[in-house]
């Protein structure tokens, strides 16, 4: 595991403090501490197959991948966690391409599941009536993942080297910073980057929705010029009819402007999502319009700490946006049936500054049924196929998998 030197220098002075906070306490207060404390344990097992009309060979995979975690009682406000994660190639099912970890170059289609054992989370925490604050290794995740998740689809769940604030003094606004050291991406330890970034999220919740401003001024930390800075506001919210039946409406709108800057360039481009959904007899509809905005068809608005594959469809052909930036509009439906849950989504893409040979981005339908099974079990099947434009491939994607939590 490895920790910014800055990171870790906190993480020991805060668990020096927990220590001599329990010495205050009677011999048996800290031993119960360790004792109550709680360990949980998540397992995944996935076949994943990937079929590209690309010059590489098709992918499969079967991992495995494990959680283990244990988080101390509360002594006077202090707590600690720790998590392990690993992940393991089954059956010999290790069909696929990894680039940041070196694993099979060039020889297939990506699956980003690498092998890996590692600690993913590694924190202490200090939590009063209306804050908390928590240093070391953590999961950080903002809003919808739109632009900070943990991108907890794939076997590496992303988390971050931080020190994080968080002052809620009311049950209607509440005010969230981080200060990012490190950022633990979902490659194992192959591609983590040193950083210095700046997480300020500030939410307050109304009787019609909640309205939230944010500001994430990212760079990595390589000597180089390469600010990242994004300022946005949204709002969200739902409501029922006002008839007997038992519909329901929700709506979303966030606006976001991005500056980009390097040593020989610096580029801005604007973020736009609205999205309005019905819920009736069960039936959830929502349509959405998101715009990833492009400065002058060179640079698109870039999200590097987001859970991506949550958006723009699930075949992952837009983890980066084109610099010609990215327009989708989707619809999707989702229920409930045989004790499962299904949704069902189509994605038309577009480039934000079209041009002669870049235009239409092709379109996307995914597929999904989720079963919960036994208490603690949930079988489910996911797919994917994305029909290429303007010169991109077509893509079909399929998941099947297996996971328990205790």
């Amino acid at each position: 595991m490895k920790f910014h030197y800055s990171s870790l220098s906190m993480c020991v002075a805060l668990a020096m403090s927990v220590g001599l906070s329990a010495e205050t306490q009677a011999a048996d207060t800290f031993y119960e501490a360790l004792s109550e404390g709680k360990a949980k344990a998540d397992f995944r097992l996935r076949y994943e197959d990937v079929s590209q009309d690309n010059a590489v060979q098709d992918a499969s995979a079967l991992t495995f991948r494990t959680r283990l975690a244990y988080t101390t009682a509360d002594l006077n406000g202090w707590s600690a966690s720790i998590e392990m994660e690993d992940n393991r190639i089954v059956l010999g099912q290790g069909d696929y391409t990894v680039g940041p970890a070196a694993y099979n170059l060039g020889e297939y289609s990506v699956i980003a599941d690498p092998e890996f054992t590692e600690v993913d989370v590694a924190f202490v925490q200090y939590k009063t009536d209306k804050a908390t604050f928590k240093i070391g290794r953590q999961v950080i995740a903002l809003d919808n993942h739109r632009f900070v998740g943990h991108v907890g689809w794939r076997q590496d769940r992303q988390t971050f080297d931080a020190a994080t604030a968080i002052y809620q003094p009311t049950d209607k606004f509440t005010a969230k910073y981080s200060y990012i050291t490190q950022r633990n991406r979902i490659f194992g330890e192959f591609a983590d980057l040193d950083a210095k970034d700046h997480l300020l999220n500030l939410g307050y919740r109304t009787s019609f929705g909640t309205f939230t401003g944010y500001s994430y001024l990212l760079e990595v930390d390589n000597d180089t010029d390469n600010a990242l800075d994004t300022y946005g506001l949204s709002f969200k919210g739902a409501t029922k009819a006002k008839s007997k039946s038992d519909a329901s409406f929700s709506y979303m709108l966030e606006y976001a402007t991005q500056s980009s800057e390097s040593a020989v360039a610096k580029f801005d481009a604007d973020y736009l999502f609205a999205e309005f959904g019905v819920s009736y007899s069960g039936i959830n509809a929502k349509l959405g319009y998101e715009v990833l905005g492009s400065d002058d068809g060179v640079y698109g608005f870039s999200t590097p700490l987001a859970t991506l594959h949550k958006f723009n469809g699930w075949s992952d052909q837009f983890l980066g946006t084109p610099a010609q930036g990215l327009v989708d509009t989707s619809i999707s439906v989702s229920g409930k049936v045989a004790g499962g849950s299904w949704l069902a989504a189509y994605h038309d893409f577009s480039a934000d500054e079209s041009s002669d040979t870049v235009d239409d981005l092709g379109s996307e339908i995914n597929l999904q049924y989720v079963k919960p099974f036994g208490g603690h079990y949930t079988a489910a099947i996911k797919y994917a196929t994305y029909s290429g434009e303007s010169g991109r491939v077509d893509a079909d994607k399929i998941w099947l998998w297996l996971s328990t939590k205790f």
